[in-house]
C-alpha cells in the first residue's frame, strides 16, 4: 500500500502534524511518498519517497491531504481523475472536510485492515466560453462563484436550467454548489445545509438586490447556463474553489453540471453528518 501525503506547509502545525501521521503509517507498515517539490522539507523522515505528481497519483493507492479545507479540495480533484480514495487530517481551524483532527492518527492503522468506509461525493464540471470558444474546462467539490468584479457595484446575471430561463439576477454574484459546498460560501450566504449523499445542485444568490431571492435546489440532471446580462457593461469573474477567479466576458457563457466523475472519502468514524455539524459549526459559531 502507497499513500500519497499532500501536505499544505503554509499551515502553522503542518509540518509537525503531517510528520506524525508519517511515523504512524511507518508503524503501520504503510509506505508514503511526497511529491517531488517536497523533497527538501522533511529530512526528519528517512522513509519518506517523493514522486513527480504525475506518477504519485497514478502508482498511490490512495491520497492524504494534511491542511485545511483548501488541501482537501485542491486534493480531491486529483483523486477523482484518478480514481483514487481520499481523506484530509487537520492542521487548521475549521477543516469541515477533514476525516481526521490531529489528535486522532491512530485511526491511521485501519487503513491496512480496510476498517473503514467510503463516502462517494458529487463534483461539478464547468466550461467556460468566450462566444463560442472553449476556454477552459475543470471541475470543483464545492462550488462555482460568480460575482462582480474590482467594480463596487451590482452584478447582473442571467441564469438558464436545461435550456429554460429561469431568472436574471440582480446581485452580488452567486454561487452553484454541491452538496458537500452547501456548508461553505453558499451557508454563508444563506442557504441550506444539505446532506453530502444527495445528489442535488444548489443555487443560492449572494445579496440579492430582491426580497424573494432565495436558494433553490435542483436535481442532478440539470445543466445550468451562466451569462452577463444585457445591462452588465463589465466583466463578471468565476472563481471554482476558491481558485484563482477568471473574467467571464459580455460574450462568454459557462456551462455547469454534474459531472461523471466523483471522489470518494475514506471515512473512519461512526460520526454521523448531523455530528459532524454540529463538532464543526455549532461549537465554532
Amino acid at each position: 500500500m502507497l499513500a500519497a501525503i499532500m501536505p499544505n506547509l503554509t499551515r502553522k502545525n503542518a509540518f509537525d502534524v503531517t510528520v506524525a501521521a508519517c511515523k504512524k503509517l511507518d508503524s503501520a507498515g504503510i509506505a508514503y511518498a511526497f511529491p517531488e517539490e517536497y523533497r527538501g522539507d522533511f529530512p526528519v523522515l528517512p522513509n519518506a519517497s517523493f514522486y513527480k505528481e504525475d506518477r504519485l497519483f497514478k502508482d498511490c493507492d490512495l491520497i492524504i491531504a494534511v491542511g485545511g479545507d483548501g488541501s482537501v479540495m485542491h486534493s480531491a480533484k486529483h483523486a477523482a481523475l484518478n480514481s483514487k480514495p481520499l481523506f484530509g487530517i487537520n492542521a487548521g481551524n475549521l477543516a469541515f472536510m477533514a476525516s481526521l483532527e490531529s489528535d486522532e492518527l491512530d485511526y491511521l492503522e485501519r487503513l491496512k485492515t480496510g476498517d473503514f468506509r467510503i463516502s462517494r461525493r458529487m463534483l461539478l464540471e464547468y466550461e467556460l466560453y468566450d462566444e463560442e470558444k472553449l476556454i477552459k474546462k475543470d471541475y470543483c467539490i464545492n462550488d462555482i462563484v460568480f460575482a462582480r468584479g474590482s467594480q463596487i457595484k451590482l452584478s447582473h446575471i442571467n441564469v438558464e436550467c436545461n435550456g429554460r430561463e429561469i431568472g436574471k439576477y440582480s446581485a452580488d454574484g452567486i454561487i452553484l454548489s454541491t452538496p458537500n459546498g452547501s456548508t461553505a460560501y453558499s451557508l454563508a450566504a444563506g442557504g441550506p445545509v444539505v446532506d453530502p449523499d444527495i445528489q442535488c445542485i444548489i443555487l443560492t444568490p449572494v445579496c440579492p438586490h430582491s426580497l424573494f431571492a432565495r436558494s433553490v435546489i435542483f436535481c442532478r440532471d440539470s445543466v445550468f447556463t451562466i451569462s452577463p446580462a444585457e445591462e452588465e457593461n463589465s466583466p463578471l469573474v468565476i472563481s471554482c474553489d476558491g481558485e484563482e477567479a477568471m473574467p467571464l466576458n459580455k460574450s462568454g457563457k459557462c456551462v455547469i453540471k454534474c459531472a461523471d466523475i466523483d471522489v470518494g472519502f475514506i471515512i473512519f468514524k461512526e460520526d454521523t453528518f448531523t455530528d459532524v455539524l454540529y463538532n464543526k459549526l455549532a461549537t465554532n459559531s
